[in-house]
């Protein structure tokens, strides 16, 4: 049990598993790792997020067409705009996301 926690500490707590001795220089910027973090954390968000989004409007989009047979043409058309819509969201976010990977942060 004590090696199991102290192995979740080393994983949770990486400055202190990646510790340096006192004489290394302080060198480097902690805006690259976390920038890692962000895009990678934002994009799983936004693209979690805009699948449901999706499904919920295909859904809802559906059930219209059936009750609504007449009308399908113009509900699947209104649909198709909302999709590529909510997909433009997570293309918005990628962007962002190839933003924080790609640039260098200022020195």
């Amino acid at each position: 049990m004590r090696a199991l926690i102290l192995a979740a500490m080393a994983v949770l707590v990486p400055s202190v598993a990646l510790a340096q001795t006192a004489t290394a220089p302080a060198s480097g910027s902690l805006v690259g790792p976390y920038a890692v973090l962000a895009a990678g954390f934002g994009m799983a968000l936004a693209a979690s997020l805009c699948a449901l989004g999706q499904g919920r409007a295909i859904a809802s989009a559906v059930d219209a067409m059936a009750r609504q047979p007449g009308a399908a043409a113009r509900i699947q058309t209104t649909m198709i705009i909302g999709l590529a819509l909510i997909e433009s969201l997570a293309i918005y976010v990628l962007v962002v996301a190839m933003i924080l990977l790609f640039v260098q942060p200022i020195k």
